[in-house]
């Protein structure tokens, strides 16, 4: 996905902004930067994070980030940010949460129009960068912004530094969050408001989806308001968000919670000897579904960190499988000759959680009753860096569909039966998915049921990856 952070205030803020954006690093895993205004001038550090976390690569650092009082900075799922630029409306540095559908298109607009791109990741357009340029195009930063949010097909929401304020503005549809908080020295934004509490600020509100504020030490100005439709992704309370955080006022933690009561409640024909989730994002969902069904909650997996980065850190899919699997070890007293129901939050890939099948398997688990905390993943997400083709990632559903159709260019009208939690064909998948990944059972959240839990009305929420609905003008 990607996370941002931002502060504006009359006291230096270097640390703030440093605490702040790695209070992000659960949202990005390639690289990360941070920009600051200081002394007349604009200073920038970017660093892979492919082999290490960000305090270790950016804390060495600080020193020459200076007293600055206004900075940005960005955990990124892809390209290198921020980026910098001079233009006719000054210098200012762009971060971006986004995914651009239709940068090929404007790409080539550009280039007709004998702009230039020096920021290139993997040979390829630097979508922050891309952005940055059509800012510039305009005769003020607000229309810069306005134009992005009509030019993008996808979602992008961006936070820009200039020599006098911090520009926040949340993507057209509101698909990734922006939070503002305030202490008595200024304001900060940020993807996520768990970053907030333990830097001393107080959240205000959620930007609206396209709204355009200016933040500055003395306050925040509406530069233009946020339009009627939103569609926010529903991923952000299944699997994305932390814990703490709270999106349209909706707690992560407490949405998962009611996640698992509701499959709890589907599961009448199961007895299991106690509940556990697959660390970490499914843990909130075990929980709400123990508490629900009134078994008890234990942990026959647990984490290894210390020495361990993120599973899906290292680019090379061999060495992510690797991680993975060596950072997840079992508990034999909680897995021998038990029946156990597990909950994880998806299945994306399907490889990761074949691996722990076999752990468990191996340690002597009776029986896997497998509850995925969301229906299956079918649609490719055109709007966020997440189940998306890289070049051996594959959604797991649409291989088994693949298979079970004998075909390769299926039309969504197909896909879109299979979505379907009523159909035959859902079915028959689920009992394929059940028993290739040598499962005593396996079922999936409802997406109505998904709805409820987290709480908004489906209008509000994207769930184009589950049954291929979406805005997209």
């Amino acid at each position: 996905m990607s996370g941002f952070f931002g502060c504006v205030s009359r006291n230096e803020c270097v640390n703030d902004v440093f605490y702040g954006t790695d209070y992000h690093s659960h949202l990005g895993t390639k690289r990360a930067g941070m920009a600051f205004y200081t002394g007349g001038k604009f200073v920038r550090s970017i660093h892979s994070l492919e082999n290490g976390y960000f305090r270790n690569k950016f804390e060495d650092e600080l020193p020459r980030f200076g007293a600055s009082n206004m900075g940005v900075g960005v955990i990124s799922d892809s390209e290198s940010q921020p980026i910098t630029i001079t233009s006719h409306l000054g210098r200012y540095a762009v971060v971006t949460v986004a995914r651009i559908d239709n940068i090929e298109e404007l790409t080539a607009e550009l280039l007709e129009k004998r702009y230039h791109f020096a920021e290139l990741s993997d040979s390829t357009i630097n979508a922050t960068e891309l952005v940055a340029i059509l800012i510039g195009m305009c005769d003020s930063i607000k229309e810069g912004i306005e134009l992005v949010q009509r030019k993008i097909k996808g979602s992008c929401s961006l936070l820009v530094l200039t020599d006098h304020a911090i520009y926040a503005a949340r993507d057209k549809f509101g698909r990734t969050p922006i939070s503002i908080g305030k202490n008595d020295k200024g304001y900060v934004c940020a993807s996520e408001s768990s970053s907030f509490a333990n830097l001393g600020y107080d959240f205000v509100r959620d930007l609206g989806p396209g709204e355009i504020v200016q933040l500055s030490a003395d306050g925040v100005r509406v530069v233009a308001p946020a339009g009627k439709r939103k569609q926010v992704c529903s991923f952000l309370w299944v699997y994305y968000g932390y814990p703490s955080a709270q999106y349209e006022g909706i707690n992560v933690e407490d949405s998962r919670y009611r996640c698992g009561a509701a499959m709890a409640r589907t599961d009448t024909d199961i007895s299991p000897d106690f509940a556990a989730g697959i660390p970490d994002s499914g843990v909130g969902h075990a929980i709400g579904y123990a508490n629900e069904k009134g078994i008890p909650y234990k942990r026959p997996f647990v984490k290894y960190t210390p020495t361990w980065p993120r599973s899906f850190m290292p680019q090379n899919q061999k060495m992510r499988d690797l991680v993975a699997k060596m950072k997840l070890l079992p508990n034999e007293r909680f897995t021998r000759g038990q029946k156990i129901v597990f909950m994880d939050d998806s299945i994306v890939r399907g490889t990761q959680l074949k691996d722990n099948v076999v752990k468990l398997l191996d340690a002597g688990v009776k029986e896997i009753h497998m509850r995925i905390s969301c229906p299956p993943l079918i649609f490719p997400c055109r709007f966020l860096n997440f189940s998306t083709s890289r070049s051996t990632y594959d959604l797991y559903a649409r291989r088994v569909i693949r298979d079970m159709e004998g075909r390769d260019n299926i039309p969504d009208s197909v896909y879109e039966e299979y979505a379907n939690p009523d159909s035959p064909k859902h079915k028959e998948m689920v009992e394929i998915m059940c028993r290739h990944l040598q499962l005593t059972s396996l079922k999936f959240l409802r997406l109505d049921d998904l709805v409820r839990a987290i709480g908004l009305p489906k209008c509000d929420l994207c769930t184009h990856c589950w049954d291929n609905s979406s805005y997209t003008e």
